[in-house]
């Protein structure tokens, strides 16, 4: 079973170092599964359970999104939304470097545990994670959502299934996103003593709000782009 290797570095305002290693699937995106030998008690299922989750607590006793993310709470629980931390994302292609808010990069290693992480409800952006771009701007986030989505419906055509090439569908696969942010921000209030690791989840959730809402505007704005292949039909 092959492997894709990425971490995130990050550098806190105190010169301090913390790394997170993460291996996913290469073919299905998701994590390896968490070493967590004592996992606290904010984890357990049943503790704030999302909206719509469809485990049970007697078969799967722990948020699988919780365990994953269990390993980076206890690398932030005294770092303030505000810090700024240097962080190099380093992958089999690239490595990227940034220095940004403390709640802004930690968006996008949560963002990115939280869709391969064995959650149902998060696993519809594990091929964004599979090709997980960090801290990508409004323009690319609407261009990589709609293209991660179009591709879907052109596999569902393909298997001569119905397919939405307009996005009316779109909305309701970020709806259940929108559970699971609401419900780790309620998890992760009792676990954390500082507000940056909150905070991020509440950005993720601003993201998953505004995307569905605004992805036809910010589409039509870079369709200039596409003059020579819409020419070309």
């Amino acid at each position: 079973m092959s492997k894709v290797a990425l971490t995130y570095r990050f550098t806190f305002p105190d010169s301090q170092e913390r790394a997170f290693e993460l291996e996913m699937d290469r073919d299905t995106a998701e994590l390896s599964p968490p070493q967590v030998a004592e996992p606290p008690a904010w984890t357990a299922l049943a503790f704030n359970q999302c909206t719509g989750c469809p485990f049970n607590a007697a078969e799967k006793p722990h948020c699988p999104a919780a365990l994953q993310l269990a390993g980076v709470i206890d690398g932030f629980t005294d770092i303030v939304s505000y810090d700024k931390v240097r962080v190099t994302v380093e992958s089999e292609e690239r490595q990227v470097v940034a220095t940004l808010a403390a709640q802004q990069a930690l968006a996008s290693l949560m963002g990115l545990i939280m869709a391969s992480s064995g959650c149902p409800r998060t696993a519809v952006f594990r091929p964004m994670a599979r090709f997980h771009l960090p801290f990508s701007s409004e323009s690319e986030t609407a261009y990589r959502v709609a293209s991660m989505y179009l591709l879907a419906q052109h596999y569902a055509a393909r298997e001569g299934g119905a397919a939405d090439f307009v996005l009316a569908d779109l909305e309701r696969v970020y709806h259940g996103v929108h559970a699971v942010n609401r419900g780790m921000a309620q998890r992760l209030r009792a676990a954390s003593r500082q507000d940056a690791i909150v905070n991020a989840v509440v950005l993720l959730d601003v993201y998953s709000s505004l995307v569905p809402a605004a992805i036809h505007d910010i589409l039509d704005e870079i369709k200039p782009a596409f003059a020579a292949l819409l020419a070309a039909k």
